[in-house]
């Protein structure tokens, strides 16, 4: 881990898809950026290309060096599944392009690392977003959950430099085992 890193999180959505942008300064994080990519209603495949583009974008305007992305959750509708399943595949597929390495993590992961609680609620999660980068206001709350991703990933990087390894990547594949 470098002691500049920038990371790019994504919460991804077929319509809408969160992102956020912090920057990791040695132990300290710092808000650079987050928002939605909208994409709309229109054809599921134009949707999909929006959020590619959108995430090249982002890629370009904030020059990230590592990609976390929120994992898909089974949905009580299976077509929702897929559909957002999908949603992080054009996602991914952007950061890929760009030569990020990319880091995926369950809600549930999320959840614990920023608020302490895997079943946290939204709200918590945004205002726990909101304290740890010191915001003036409240994100929304796609581009909170976006936030809480590129959180967690710090946080996990951190550790992993803690406990002695060279990077995140050692620590989050023993945390997926």
């Amino acid at each position: 881990m470098t002691t500049n890193e920038i990371i790019l999180g994504i919460d991804p959505g077929s319509r809408t898809t969160g992102y956020g942008v912090v920057a990791m300064q040695g132990s300290k994080l710092h808000y650079l950026g987050s928002g939605c990519i909208n994409a709309g209603r229109g054809k599921l495949s134009d949707r999909l290309l929006t959020i590619f583009n959108g995430v090249e974008t982002l890629i370009e305007q904030f020059h990230p060096t590592v990609f976390a992305i929120e994992e898909t959750f089974l949905a009580k509708n299976v077509q929702s599944t897929v559909k957002l399943s999908e949603a992080r595949a054009a996602a991914i597929v952007a950061a890929s392009k760009a030569g990020l390495e990319v880091f995926e993590y369950t809600p549930m992961q999320i959840k614990q690392a920023v608020v302490g609680s895997g079943s946290a609620l939204k709200q918590q999660v945004q205002y726990m977003v909101s304290h740890i980068l010191a915001l003036n206001g409240t994100p929304q709350t796609d581009a909170a959950d976006a936030l809480a991703c590129a959180i967690c990933h710090g946080f996990t990087a951190r550790v992993s430099k803690a406990m002695g390894f060279k990077t995140a990547s050692s620590i989050h594949g023993r945390l997926r085992s």
